[in-house]
Order: structure tokens, then C-alpha cells, then sequence
């Protein structure tokens, strides 16, 4: 059994439910609010969930955002690489939901933009560990430097660790050297399906719009599999020349917030709790997205007890 080993970033999400944008300059009052660990945390969360031991690797800071991310690591069963933090507070994202479903954000950033080799160096790599890479994490100078060093230094296959990147919206921003690194060393991509025609397009490749095509052109440019989420219609799974299509459980979704994450965190544990069988990891993965779209807020990752629940009613 081996650990969710996650070198993202842990922020706190400050959720504001209005009825609508106000015009510039104006102001309104949101209908409520929710204030919570988010960013990496969703993706942790939902490994946990999932039965994993699951590891921050990430930069910790200090002060009032940073003792709200500490608290909710602490809360799922997190554990912290024990690196030292900075003395800057974490930063935040702001979020407003208006009442057609329309999402805008406006994010800080903090200390967890500003990795240190230590945060990393601490952990200790074990075989079978799924180390999780966010695109996120790549495209703050301080994190993308740190990270790109540390990446480079793990030999092909060390000791059995597998490398998951979840390249994010922001590919575009992630800079060339290491997108190049993120090549060579990822053994699986998870991306959606606009993620994964910015992917093809950024190894030369030439999108079509076809979700099956895209995804089996950008496997056959990189060393390892890929699973193309694809929402409500399932995902894409390309591996060794072989491409299989995963249907999705159907619901009637309430917030697709967090769905991508949901799925990511299940994909990285069930391959770190010994799942050899990638398609079948995305079917449950399939579920536990599909179930946490069902409920309100960004980490509604269900409990594998949850997932197999449902997975042995769909059989």
C-alpha cells in the first residue's frame, strides 16, 4: 500500500452566493457565504475518502488563513511533511456564484506560491506512493522552480512511485522547461476535455473538437496513460495504444464544483492502495465524481464505502 504524496497548494475558498454580479463599482449583499480549505485540499480530501494515507507536501505558512488549511488537513487525517512554515499567511480565492450557475473568481497569493525544497525533501518516497502534481503549482515562479528541481531528480521508476499530473486551466501559463519535465516524468495525465486539447495542441498536435480523438492523439505523444474527463459523459482512458471509453454514473447534478477533483483524488488513491487495473480505477473514480456533484461545496468527495456501494448497484 502506498501513500498520496500531494505537492499542490492548499488555500482557503471564500464562497459568496449573490444573485448577480453588481455593475463596477456598486455593491451588494451575498445570500450567504462559506469560508474553507480549498484549492489542494479538494483533491486530498477526496484521496483520504478514498481510503488513502495521504501526505502535503506543499508550503505551509503561518497566521489566520494558514490555521483554517492546518485545521482541515488535521480534520481529514492529512499528514504534513513536517517542513518548517513561512512566515506568510496562506492565500485565498474568492468566488462568486450567481444564481444562473455562474462562477467568478478573483485569487491571492501566498505561501503556499513559495515552495521550499524542504516541504518535498522531507518526504521520504515509499513503493507504490502516488506523488499528485498540479498545473497549478507550476506557474508561480518560486513553487514552479522548486518543483521542477525535485521532479527531475527522481529516476524513472524509483522505487515503484508513480507520477499523476493534473496539468489544471491553467496549462497555457505553465512554462516550457517544465512542461518538458511534466513530459518525461508522468506516468498518468488526468485532464478534461478542453485541458486536453490545450495538451495536444502544446506537443504539436492538431485538436479535431472529437473528445476520443483528441485524447488518443495526446496519448500517442507522451510515455504514459491518460484519462480524459469528460463530466457527465465518462471518460477517456488511453493506455499502450488502447483506447476505452468509461461510462458515467448518472445523476442529476446539484454543484458541479470539485467534480474534477473528486475524481482525481480517487484515481491517485486507488493506484496508491494497489488498483493495477487504470480503466477500472476511472470507473470508481467515475462514481465518486458523479456522487459528489450530487451535493453542495467543493469537497463533497464521498466515502469508499459510498463509491462501492454504487458501483455494485450499477453492475
Amino acid at each position: 500500500m502506498g501513500r498520496v504524496i500531494h505537492t499542490g497548494q492548499a488555500i482557503v475558498d471564500i464562497v459568496l452566493h449573490i444573485s448577480q454580479l453588481p455593475e463596477r463599482g456598486g455593491d451588494i449583499f451575498a445570500d450567504r457565504f462559506e469560508l474553507t480549505a480549498g484549492g489542494g485540499f479538494n483533491v486530498m480530501a477526496a484521496a483520504r475518502r478514498a481510503g488513502a494515507e495521504v501526505v502535503y507536501a506543499g508550503q505551509m505558512g503561518r497566521g489566520p488563513l494558514a490555521a483554517i488549511v492546518r485545521h482541515a488537513l488535521a480534520g481529514e487525517g492529512i499528514e504534513l511533511s513536517g517542513a518548517e512554515p513561512i512566515d506568510e499567511d496562506s492565500g485565498f480565492s474568492v468566488a462568486f456564484v450567481e444564481q444562473n450557475a455562474e462562477r467568478t473568481f478573483v485569487s491571492t497569493r501566498g505561501a503556499e506560491t513559495h515552495q521550499r525544497a524542504e516541504s518535498l525533501n522531507k518526504v521520504v518516497l515509499a513503493d507504490g506512493d502516488v506523488i499528485y502534481v498540479s498545473g497549478y503549482s507550476l506557474v508561480h515562479s518560486d513553487s514552479c522552480q522548486t518543483l521542477v528541481t525535485w521532479l527531475s531528480g527522481l529516476r524513472e521508476g524509483e522505487r515503484g512511485v508513480r507520477v499523476v499530473v493534473d496539468p489544471s486551466p491553467v496549462i497555457a501559463d505553465i512554462p516550457d522547461r517544465a512542461w518538458d519535465v511534466l513530459m518525461q516524468r508522468a506516468n498518468i495525465w488526468s485532464l478534461n476535455e478542453r485541458e486536453t486539447r490545450l495538451a495536444l495542441e502544446r506537443c504539436g498536435g492538431t485538436p479535431t473538437g472529437d473528445a476520443l480523438s483528441d485524447a488518443s492523439a495526446f496519448a500517442s505523444k507522451v510515455p504514459g496513460a491518460v484519462v480524459s474527463r469528460l463530466g457527465a459523459q465518462g471518460a477517456i482512458v488511453v493506455q499502450g495504444g488502447a483506447l476505452t471509453r468509461v461510462p458515467a454514473y448518472p445523476v442529476t447534478s446539484v454543484d458541479s464544483n470539485g467534480a474534477g477533483d473528486a475524481h482525481t483524488g480517487y484515481l491517485c488513491a486507488l493506484l496508491a492502495g494497489g488498483e493495477h487495473d487504470l480503466v477500472g480505477a476511472v470507473h470508481m473514480a467515475n462514481i465518486a465524481a458523479a456522487v459528489a456533484v450530487t451535493r453542495e461545496g467543493p469537497a463533497t468527495a464521498p466515502a469508499l464505502v459510498e463509491v462501492q456501494g454504487y458501483a455494485h448497484t450499477a453492475k
